[in-house]
């Protein structure tokens, strides 16, 4: 048996029950835990399709941004996950259907993966980045090598901007916290 498919179906049952253990909980700290396990899997998933640059950034944001604005939400809210009314719950389901039936549906449109009369594959510098970057650049993955190489100074300006917005976030949660705290000083 191939290996490296024994490695996909171990990651993706271990995804799955992740996931599983996401919707059930209803304490927040465990859901954070589990949240960040699931985009560390996810990050190794795409490591698997050497899509490196991808895995990067969901490892970044996904497990490492993200658990740590988790964590300094719960510094401002309540532990636990507040039972919903079912009416609410319909609603959601309702949500959660119709948005995916949009997008199938829009998906009607697009052409067949893999198909040789894309459009993408029509545009001039198709064949530049699937011939000859893996010659230029030695990276297997053409996303991979057009997003660190080719656009090297464009995903150096996507990282400032999200490392920024995380910033921002984190400051102003901070902040709260820190009125939060002055406030209960003064009751007492």
């Amino acid at each position: 048996m191939n290996f490296e498919l024994i490695i996909d179906v171990v990651l993706l049952a271990l995804l799955v029950a992740t996931a599983i253990g996401i919707a059930s909980l209803r304490q927040l700290f465990p859901v954070a835990m589990l949240a960040g396990i699931y985009s560390l899997l996810s990050a190794c998933f795409f490591v698997l399709m050497d899509a490196v640059d991808v895995a990067f950034t969901e490892a970044a944001v996904g497990a490492g941004m993200v658990t740590v604005l988790f964590l300094a939400t719960f510094a401002l809210t309540s532990r636990t996950e507040l039972p919903t009314r079912p009416r609410r719950r319909q609603a959601a389901l309702i949500a959660v259907f119709l948005t995916g039936a949009l997008l199938m549906l829009a998906t009607r449109d697009m052409p067949h993966f893999a198909a040789a009369d894309a459009p993408i594959h029509s545009h001039p510098l198709y064949e530049r980045y699937t011939v000859t970057s893996n010659e230029e650049i030695a990276v297997p993955n053409v996303v991979t090598s057009v997003l660190a190489s080719y656009r090297g100074y464009d995903t150096l300006g996507e990282v400032t901007v999200i490392f920024t917005a995380g910033i921002a976030v984190w400051m102003l949660l901070a902040g709260r916290s820190r009125r939060n705290k002055s406030a209960k000083g003064m009751q007492h």
